[in-house]
């Protein structure tokens, strides 16, 4: 007798055979990405791209925000605190405390993505950020405040990996290139964001409180936002074939999600598309998975390497600290006032802001490795620059 599940499962949803590898007709579409052409409306495509980029935005934020926060809390006369004086650990302790939740956030999210979905992984981001945001700014003592951002990381790891997979699964695919790389954009318009209203509150008596502080009401609009939009239809559809359902309910709430993510341009043939996205996962379903040891050996490896590598590599350059420690530097540097040395973080962050704006436009025409060639070469002048000028003083 057959499962239910297989008897719930719609007609359109057929099985691949693994015996001969052969794939059928009606799944050759999906697999060369060539969907047919989606109906949408823009207007309805805007906000759940922009609830979920909300999320980066905050990320965004707190860098700016931290750059200038570490010299209001430090100032004996503007910190409002009598545990002003900070030690270069504490102060590391502040900046990277939200980078220990974020690593923490990041391994929850491979634990409770798939059991929570994206919707509710991204409201529980929101409600860690406005309550890590809140913590951090009525903080009485140093250890308190460092529970704050550990909890704001926390966030952050959420948002970063459910952010980028909602926008995936409910963006029309004529546009969901940009889109993903629009949620970049977002992240460092947070960071100007943040270096901007740093700045203006770095002369502030308690400055660092509101700094913290101002990223509550954006916390609230991205909870309730997301509170209101749909779940993603693909993930309503592979709990269907997972059998964490009953297959007919979830196609068709998949099906009432897609057509408010999408208009009413889509109403026609949106049981259409929900039975593509069926097909897909089922073959999907399929496949063998790959064991941890596979990826280590072949095609896998080199993948890895490479992986792995870039992000090893852009971490080890110290662009992530320079960001962080901006209005710090900047104050080494020669730009004494605090107020100084945060107006010109915040050029550093337009500057980073522009250049990211150029790759989104040009990374579909001219492609991800040139534009990578291209970063690094420029990364690398000025570091072989200084080394060569440092040889020479020293010679």
């Amino acid at each position: 007798m057959a499962s239910d599940h297989e008897q719930n499962r719609p007609p359109s949803v057929g099985k691949v055979g693994r015996s001969s590898g052969e794939i059928s007709s009606e799944h050759q579409p999906l697999i060369n990405g060539t969907h047919s052409s989606e109906s949408y409306s823009v207007s309805s495509a805007i906000l759940p791209f922009l609830f979920p980029a909300f999320g980066g935005l905050l990320y965004g934020y707190d860098i700016g925000a931290t750059s200038c926060a570490t010299i209001s809390i430090e100032s004996a006369t503007l910190s409002g605190i009598s545990w002003y004086d900070l030690s270069s650990v504490e102060i590391g302790l502040i900046t990277s405390g939200s980078l220990y939740g974020a690593l923490i956030g990041s391994v929850l999210a491979f634990t409770i993505a798939d059991f929570l979905g994206r919707r509710r992984e991204l409201i529980t981001a929101s409600i860690l950020y406005l309550v890590g945001a809140l913590v951090t700014a009525l903080s009485p003592n140093l250890a308190v405040m460092v529970i704050g951002r550990f909890v704001y990381g926390i966030g952050i790891g959420l948002a970063m990996h459910s952010a980028p997979i909602y926008i995936a699964e409910t963006a029309p695919s004529q546009i969901r290139g940009q889109l993903i790389s629009l949620k970049e954009f977002f992240i460092v318009l947070g960071m100007v964001a943040g270096y901007g209203i740093g700045s203006l509150l770095v002369e502030t008596v308690a400055g660092w409180r509101y700094m913290y502080g101002a990223s509550t009401p954006l916390a609230v609009i991205t909870g309730i936002g997301m509170w209101w939009l749909p779940a993603s239809p693909r993930w309503l559809l592979l709990r269907a074939i997972q059998g964490k359902g009953n297959m007919q309910e979830l196609r068709e709430t998949a099906i009432c999600c897609l057509c408010r993510l999408r208009g009413q341009y889509i109403s026609e043939s949106a049981s259409e598309q929900v039975d593509e996205i069926l097909t897909e996962l089922s073959y999907v379903g399929e496949e063998k998975e790959a064991t941890l040891g596979e990826l280590f050996h072949g095609k896998c490896l080199k993948a890895l390497i490479i992986g792995a590598g870039l992000v090893l590599f852009q971490q080890i350059t110290g662009q992530p600290s320079v960001l962080y420690y901006a209005a710090s530097i900047f104050q080494s540097a020669g730009f004494s006032a605090a107020s100084d040395a945060t107006r010109v973080s915040i050029l550093l962050g337009l500057l980073k802001l522009i250049m990211t704006g150029v790759a989104v436009v040009v990374v579909d025409r001219l492609g991800r490795r040139p534009l990578l060639l291209g970063g690094v070469s420029v990364m690398v002048s000025p570091f072989t620059f200084i080394i060569c000028t440092k040889a020479e003083i020293l010679s």
